[in-house]
């Protein structure tokens, strides 16, 4: 059924918006295969398709969102894809394609109610900017024991020097799924102990990982979220995690990577300065995010 609120976009129009948003994932999913056939790591730039579940064929999947009708025969393969109906345009007939978001919202219950918790409820927290990235540094704590999580990467300060930082350090990480990475040893050295269920009331929108974690809201909710959005959420997640990996205990020179020597007062006014543009940045897209996922019309529990 088509109404007024939908709107019909002619298949040269929207294929060139799909072309384009290709261009833009390929840029970051290609070279990833391309290190995946011949066996080989990046410290940064795998990251993004291997601690998230997203992989480069779905990213590469444009969707337009919700309220878009899809015409012309190239639309027509998506009968097949996954939340998607059809629409009949009421003048020529013509068969055209739907985010079909009621279907979504039946299926996917759970998860938007979720988002929609952690979303807003981010958005109303202060920010913390005093955690200096420590938690990639209590993730290689006392790793004459541990091991390291990347041993392919040498530790800048090496372990004594690592685990010196560590324990001269207040460490206050707010966020459990890099909490849930800990040493052993390091666990009771953080301020607070996150949980799952304590993730609602402890993430706050100066945490690193927290606004890396956009993106997965984003590709959660799709195809209720446009593209465009998800490679927002996705390149905003990229940075921040190359700043990340930058202010970590690891040596990254042979992949061009100056650290952010968060163990010096300069290093820590870096941090923070940066820290503060990625929170700027993920502001704008949060809330852009919660509008979707308040749009979803979920059953209320």
């Amino acid at each position: 059924m088509f109404t007024s609120s939908l709107t019909w976009l002619p298949e040269e129009q929207w294929l060139a918006s799909a072309a384009a948003h290709q261009v833009r994932a390929k840029r970051f999913g290609e070279p990833f295969t391309e290190r995946r056939m011949k066996r080989q790591k990046h410290p940064i730039d795998d990251f993004l398709f291997t601690y998230y579940t997203q992989k480069p064929g779905q990213l590469y999947r444009w969707h337009p969102g919700p309220g878009v009708v899809l015409g012309g025969q190239a639309a027509q393969e998506r009968e097949t894809w996954k939340f998607y109906r059809e629409v009949i345009h009421p003048l020529t007939g013509e068969r055209g394609f739907t985010v079909d978001l009621e279907s979504f919202a039946q299926a996917r219950t759970e998860a938007v109610t979720f988002a929609n918790i952690i979303l807003a409820g981010t958005a109303t927290r202060a920010a913390n900017f005093a955690c200096f990235g420590l938690h990639e540094w209590a993730m290689a704590y006392k790793s004459g024991d541990n091991g390291i999580r990347h041993e392919y990467l040498p530790l800048r300060l090496g372990a004594a020097g690592t685990d010196a930082v560590v324990e001269e350090s207040k460490i206050r990480c707010t966020h459990f799924d890099a909490f849930r990475f800990y040493t052993p040893e390091a666990i009771p050295l953080n301020e607070l102990t996150p949980t799952r269920e304590t993730q609602r009331d402890l993430e706050q929108p100066g945490c690193l990982h927290a606004n890396m974690d956009l993106y997965k809201w984003a590709y959660k909710l799709t195809p209720a979220v446009p593209s465009e959005l998800v490679m927002d959420c996705f390149e905003l997640a990229w940075d921040i995690r190359t700043m990340d990996m930058q202010a970590s205990p690891y040596d990254l020179a042979d992949w061009g990577q100056e650290p952010i020597r968060i163990e010096t007062p300069a290093g820590k006014a870096e941090y923070v300065r940066l820290q503060k543009k990625f929170a700027e940045r993920a502001e704008l897209l949060r809330q852009r995010l919660l509008n979707v996922a308040q749009s979803v019309p979920v059953a209320q529990t």
